[in-house]
């Protein structure tokens, strides 16, 4: 009898360090995606099931530029990275906030979106998310883009993490098409040794109460290769002026309290927000022009004093 304890004792412990150790490598990925990379987004149909004659697939799109991965929150259980975009001469930047993604370990509950800007309320029981990761998104205005919970793998040399999810129609298509109401989204984020890679197989799907029809296949595939950090410097020092503004929506996020628990106050409001104004989904480059035609000064105001940019995620993307 002793002996029978004392061997459950050891496997218990065994299987508790494992546990913990798989955690820190968890952690470790998630923290891969911060730092400055050089950054192409590539995007193309690939199977067409639509039985439109007339159908139109979306033309091939490939986008290139520098990202800033900003660490906001660095917790054993929730992490975020908040995403910044740096685009022209690197004397004189343009810098677009762009997506932010927030990590939850073992989280319960979720927003799913259902098309034509629904959402609905999710709660998973405890075993059905036990040693994953969710993944939120949320868009340039920090309204809610998609989330999905899947286990971190490390095997073989390779840590990947990967989920299917609905999503609304992404930037890049909303204001072009109108013939699909539902993007499921198949991502998969892996890390590679020059940075990581954000994989997707997407089908575009027409959502009615009935079914959901599915008119055509997208790969996507964006690759972050990771470069020296001072090269994102205009976007470091813009987070360093603008973050009292935007890192609260980003640090607020809780799994308690009130309707729209897990996006917490901020993302609440503004989900709320949008879902009674769709076209504030709608944020598009040519807006962005648009913006800086009338505000020509807004150039000027955009780069900050350089200062120490101590906080973000140092050496290969830990914090």
């Amino acid at each position: 009898m002793k002996s029978f304890l004392l061997k459950t004792a050891f496997i218990l412990v065994a299987i508790n360090l494992n546990a913990q150790s798989k955690l820190k490598k968890d952690i470790a990925s998630i923290k891969q995606m911060c730092g400055c990379f050089e950054i192409t987004f590539e995007f193309s149909e690939t199977f067409i099931y639509s039985k439109d004659s007339l159908y139109q697939p979306s033309k091939n799109k490939t986008d290139r530029g520098l990202e800033w991965a900003q660490l906001v929150v660095d917790e054993k259980d929730r992490i975020t990275i908040q995403h910044i975009l740096q685009v022209g001469d690197s004397s004189d930047p343009y810098i677009v906030k762009h997506w932010r993604q927030y990590w939850l370990y073992q989280n319960q509950e979720f927003y799913h979106y259902d098309g034509d800007n629904n959402w609905k309320y999710v709660k998973l029981p405890k075993q059905d998310v036990k040693g994953q990761w969710t993944q939120k998104v949320f868009q340039v205005d920090d309204s809610p883009r998609y989330e999905g919970s899947s286990s971190w793998v490390h095997i073989d040399g390779k840590s990947y993490w990967e989920n299917y999810t609905d999503a609304p129609l992404p930037r890049r298509e909303r204001t072009i098409r109108s013939d699909y109401n539902v993007l499921n989204r198949g991502n998969r984020h892996e890390i590679k040794e020059i940075g990581w890679v954000h994989d997707q197989n997407n089908k575009k799907i027409v959502r009615s109460d009935n079914e959901d029809l599915v008119i055509a296949m997208e790969k996507g595939y964006n690759t972050y290769k990771r470069v020296e950090d001072e090269k994102c410097s205009g976007a470091s020092d813009w987070w360093e002026e603008n973050k009292e503004k935007w890192a609260p929506g980003a640090m607020q996020a809780t799994n308690s309290g009130g309707s729209f628990e897990t996006t917490g106050n901020a993302d609440r409001r503004m989900m709320e927000h949008s879902k009674s104004h769709p076209r504030m989904l709608k944020s598009t480059r040519a807006d962005e022009r648009r913006a800086r035609a009338r505000h020509p000064r807004a150039r000027d105001r955009r780069r900050p004093p350089r200062r120490d940019r101590r906080g973000a995620c140092r050496g290969r993307g830990g914090a």
